[in-house]
């Protein structure tokens, strides 16, 4: 089998890992992909947004599979443009797509459904905005309503920080078109579970459970990021809380979407919080997580194209989905100054260490420089990720894989998976 892998990043680069591990495949390509994926696939330099280019090389070289896992081409309709070429394609057609390219649309969708949410309010115009902003209580949560690479979210304090909010959102446009609409939330409290799962348009597959640490700076202080690091399985995802899940969030959300016409197929993910009044959805994803991806892979036993085309066929209940009774961490090295302004072009080191078995380097912002060094060229470069017996045993492991990495201008937060540490662990 040859399969198109379409992306770039460290949730691709663990996505190829395990492709590559699937003895019914025989050749990868990826495109663009990374400095990190070429001893793997054969890199192709086409842009994740050029369907007509993507769909020609697939007809060229006789794909059999393409996986796409990428918010904005998902969105844009690369499934729809595949499908509609005759290539078989694993990921979220567009009008299902809507659920993550539109927060409007996903907290209507949970309104009008009954699904568990924080209570919310959406504005198309900026002195409406404000004016409901003065008489609410905080902190509040302002969100963009459309893609802004995980980071169109501010938490606001008091109502100045809100007003200042909605400027830089809805007025001066600091994510583009995604702030014409504005989503106004609640502000929750609790412990914050990842979840995904596989789905092929009625019945789904949960995959192990996992938490982001979105917040730049140890303590969860700083600006939201596309995502610090991560830890699986989370302690605090219960059976009790898969259960209420299971029931109230997981196959309502799937129904949902087959009731509005748009069968969703592909990987959805789950953002919860475990409040005080029982677990709530804080956002949706159509797609594998970034990096959760990173340390719910691995830990992966059943053979991913075996995943996807379950989906496609929708046989996903035929499906044994397995995790190896482990854990895993991921901890970012990022560029300093993500995620405002960083410098990039510097050379990296280290990599050699990397085993690919209980210690992984997954490259996200990096490209090969014309000596054929590898050098930083993004916000986040580099994921490492380790496993372990026990979620302590893993984040040792991966806080000690850190050290093999050098790079000028290295950053990471120092507390990933602190929260381990106030659970009562049994593994």
């Amino acid at each position: 089998m040859k399969v198109l892998l379409i992306g770039a990043g460290g949730r691709e680069h663990a996505i190829l890992h395990a492709i590559y591990k699937s003895p019914r495949v025989d050749k990868i390509y990826v495109a663009p992909g990374n400095a990190g994926m070429r001893d793997m696939a054969e890199l192709v330099d086409i842009g994740v947004m050029e369907f007509d280019q993507l769909v020609a090389f697939a007809r060229e070289k006789a794909i059999d599979l393409a996986v796409c896992s990428q918010d904005d081409p998902l969105c844009a309709g690369i499934v729809d443009a595949f499908e509609e070429a005759g290539i078989r394609i694993f990921g979220t057609r567009k009008n299902a797509a809507i659920i993550e390219g539109s927060k409007a649309f996903s907290k209507n969708l949970m309104k009008k459904y009954a699904i568990p949410t924080a209570s919310y309010e959406v504005f198309t115009d900026p002195d409406a905005a404000c004016a409901y902003l003065e008489h609410e209580s905080y902190p509040i949560v302002l969100k963009a309503d459309g893609l802004a690479l995980g980071k169109g979210v501010l938490i606001c304090q008091d109502f100045e920080e809100a007003k200042a909010g909605v400027k830089e959102i809805m007025t001066d446009k600091k994510f583009g078109s995604a702030g014409n609409e504005l989503v106004i939330e609640e502000f929750m409290t609790g412990r914050e579970v990842s979840a995904l799962a596989f789905c092929d348009g009625r019945h789904y597959k949960l995959m192990t459970s996992s938490q982001d640490h979105k917040r730049a700076g140890d303590g969860d202080t700083g600006l939201n990021t596309g995502g610090m690091g991560t830890f699986s399985p989370s302690p605090f995802f219960t059976d009790e809380i898969r259960d209420y899940c299971d029931k109230h969030i997981f196959q309502p959300t799937l129904d949902a979407m087959l009731a509005e016409g748009r069968e969703f197929k592909g990987v959805l993910y789950f953002g919860l919080m475990l409040t005080a009044d029982g677990p709530k959805v804080v956002e949706y994803n159509t797609r594998f997580g970034d990096p959760e991806t990173q340390v719910v892979l691995p830990r992966m036993k059943t053979d991913i194209i075996d995943a996807f085309e379950a989906c496609i066929d929708g046989k996903l209940e035929n499906l044994d989905l397995e995790f190896e009774d482990n854990a895993a961490v991921c901890v970012v090295l990022a560029s300093k100054g993500y995620p405002l302004s960083y410098e990039k072009g510097f050379p990296i080191s280290g990599f050699e260490h990397f085993d690919n078995v209980r210690d992984f380097c997954f490259h996200a912002g990096t490209r090969l420089a014309a000596d054929g060094t590898v050098v930083t060229n993004g916000g986040r470069v580099l994921g490492i990720t380790s496993k372990g017996a026990s979620l302590r045993e893993a984040r040792d492991n991966a806080y000690r894989a850190t050290d093999w990495i050098s790079f000028a201008n290295k950053y990471m937060r120092h507390d990933i998976g602190k929260a381990i540490d106030e659970a009562s662990e049994t593994r």
